[in-house]
Order: structure tokens, then sequence, then C-alpha cells
């Protein structure tokens, strides 16, 4: 199989992510829960990944690194924590389920949104600038769109951000593990992100990075401190992690992490970005596919989707995996990102690449492709 869907899982992982998951199976129980070995090796991982995220990101303290089971999770302990009924949130254009459906659950919010083309930065930051009115109180954006694989211009929104004084919550679930996610340079108050992405490790794993705000509990339980209270800590990270650790997640979680760490973002930006544009000439030189691609700049990643026009995505896509080439089809989950693209009718097929992948997967992609809209097979929309 050529596994092209990083986007949403990284399949191929360090060898070492398995190891340690493995190891940690038969060989660690429950952080802060017992004085015995067992207990004091799932501590020392857990603190050991905490420092390497913290590190790796650029938190002052290791104890502001929290562990959550996704993004997803940490999106809603970030949002919780600082949005409240009645409140006004300003939000990026390309934003996924994960940010919209907490917002719309959190009763009399208004969300406005800095809408602007594909791949023009100066215009969403134009855009930022003009809706990030007084009323605003926080600012949420993604980093990297997870169907398009724009680059948002984070480090202007933030400075814009910290201008205003407005908090920034960043989603960091596409650019964690291949751009530079500064947590202290940025001045957010919350980055979340996954940890079975770009940062390699399993599913179920993801980090919130806190900053200085207060955090609000999203569940309430044993943290194996202050267990004679009847709230949660105060302090971090015990106030937002609740109940059992998934110690070997975390064990693997920091595999990948040190691998991110040994092999450079910076390489792996490249290595992605130089198999996206590829791929991207290929396809746009088919005869009735588009591709969209930013360019000769640095504004997209791994990330690129495209259509071929008369033909469903979601059959598209399936030809391809019949072909053993796994794709994602439809939405993405990003419903705002497609209207903002005009492709909300249609949906995009995505093809999203890894440390992992190769030119010759890439080409491969191009190739089916070319098979499979020269066929006529597939239903017409």
């Amino acid at each position: 199989m050529i596994y092209l869907d990083s986007a949403a899982t990284t399949l191929q992982k360090p060898p070492a992510v398995a190891r340690a998951v493995s190891a940690a199976m038969g060989s660690m129980a429950s952080p802060g829960r017992g004085g015995h070995r067992p207990a004091m090796l799932a501590a020392k991982t857990a603190f050991a990944c905490r420092e390497t995220a913290a590190r790796l990101f650029h938190v002052s303290d290791p104890e502001r690194v929290v562990f959550t089971f996704n993004a997803t999770h940490a999106l809603n302990i970030a949002i919780k924590s600082l949005v409240r009924p009645g409140d006004t949130v300003l939000i990026s254009g390309f934003e996924h389920n994960a940010v919209t459906r907490p917002l719309a659950a959190l009763e009399g919010v208004t969300v406005k949104v800095a809408a602007a083309p594909l791949f023009d930065p100066e215009a969403m930051v134009a855009s930022f600038r003009e809706q990030m009115t007084p009323e605003v109180s926080c600012v949420i954006c993604t980093h990297v769109s997870n169907v398009f694989g724009y680059v948002l211009p984070i480090a202007h929104i933030a400075a814009l951000c910290r201008e205003r004084k407005v908090p920034l919550i960043l989603d960091a679930s596409q650019s964690a593990g291949c751009l530079p996610v500064h947590m202290e340079e940025l001045g957010a108050a919350f980055i979340a992100m996954p940890g079975h992405k770009g940062l390699y490790g399993p599913q179920g794993t993801g980090l919130l990075l806190c900053g200085d705000c207060e955090s609000v509990p999203l569940l309430e339980g044993g943290t194996g401190s202050l267990s004679q209270s009847p709230s949660m800590p105060e302090f971090l990270p015990d106030r937002l992690e609740a109940g059992t650790h998934n110690i070997p997640g975390i064990a693997g979680l920091l595999e990948g992490l040190r691998f991110v760490e040994r092999t450079g973002t910076e390489t792996i930006f490249r290595h992605e970005l130089g198999l996206c544009r590829r791929a991207a000439q290929q396809l746009a030189a088919l005869p009735g596919v588009r591709v969209f691609a930013g360019g000769a700049g640095e504004s997209q990643g791994g990330v690129l989707s495209f259509v071929v026009e008369g033909m469903d995505c979601e059959e598209l896509g399936a030809a391809l995996g019949e072909r053993g080439i796994a794709v994602r089809s439809g939405l993405h989950c990003a419903p705002l990102a497609h209207r903002t693209a005009a492709t909300l009718e249609s949906g995009t097929v995505r093809a999203s690449f890894s440390a992992f992948n190769t030119p010759r997967e890439a080409d491969a992609l191009a190739r089916a492709v070319r098979g499979i809209s020269s066929g006529k097979g597939l239903r017409s929309n």
C-alpha cells in the first residue's frame, strides 16, 4: 500500500514508537499512584515526554505540557477555558469541526470569520486586522489547513493578538512536527496538537501547551495529588489530567517526539513540501484535474487537495484505494474550509505526505489518477 493519508493519522512510524508502546505495556503502571518501580518508571517516562515536548515547542515549564486524548480534546479544554456564553470569538475561514462544534455548543457565542482566499497570507492578515474589533474576546486559528495544506501567517496573526491583548488558541494539528511552533514567541494562551499525526505517536495521544491564562478542567477525578480536596488541583498539569494516563501511548509519543527532534522540523517540512509539489505538478498537467496548490512560496505544507471534473470525489478516492493508494475524500471534517474555497458541494480528494513517503509514491498517485480519469468508470456528479 502507498499511504497518503497522514493528515488524518500517520500510519508509518519510527520503529522505536511501537517498541516503546509494547515495553510500557509490560513494565509501567500509573504515574503518581504508587512508589513502586512500575509506577516510578511510568512517572519518569511521562515527565521525559513533557520535557521533550517543552523543548521542541519552546514551553518555559514542562508542567505546562498537558496530556490529552487528541487535539479535539485539547481544543475543547482550551475553548471552554477562555470562551464564555455571550462572548464574541474570531476564527479563520479554515477551521476544523474540532473548533466550530465546541463553539456552537456554547450558548450565545458569536463567531466571526476572518475570511480570505486560499494561499493569500496578506489578505488573511488584513482580514484578521479588520475583524478583530473590540468585542472580540478570543481568537482561534489553525496553523495549517487540514484540507488544503495552506500555511496560515500565524506569526502575524499572533502579533495582532498580542498588540490588541486578545488571547490566542492555536490549532497545530497539521503543523506540529513539520513547522516551527514556538509557544513563547507566539505568546499563545493555548496550543493544541495531536500525537498521532506529525509527531508520529500512537492514536489516543495529544498535547495541550498552556500559557499563563486560567485553565478550566473538562473532566474531574483522581490525579494522585491533593486527594483530600473535593476540587481539582489548581496547578498544572494535574488540574487538566483527571484519571489514569495512557502511559503506553505516552511512551510511544515520547519516541515520536525524539524522532522529530533528531530529524528536524525543517528537514521534514522540506521533504513533505517537495513531494507535494511533485504530485501537484503532475496532477495539474492531467486533463480535467484541478489542483489546489500554493505555488512557489512556502504557503503550503505536505497536504494536497484536488478534484477531477465530472467525477465524484468519494468514488475517485475509493478507486485509488482499490489500486493500493490510501487517500481521503470528502469534506475532511472541515466544511468551513470548503466553504471558503468554494468546494463545499464537491469536496476534494486529499493526499497528505509524511517523512516516510517517497518521490516514487508521489509519481504513482499521478499515474493512478491519470488511469482512473481516462477510464470513464466513475459516476458523474
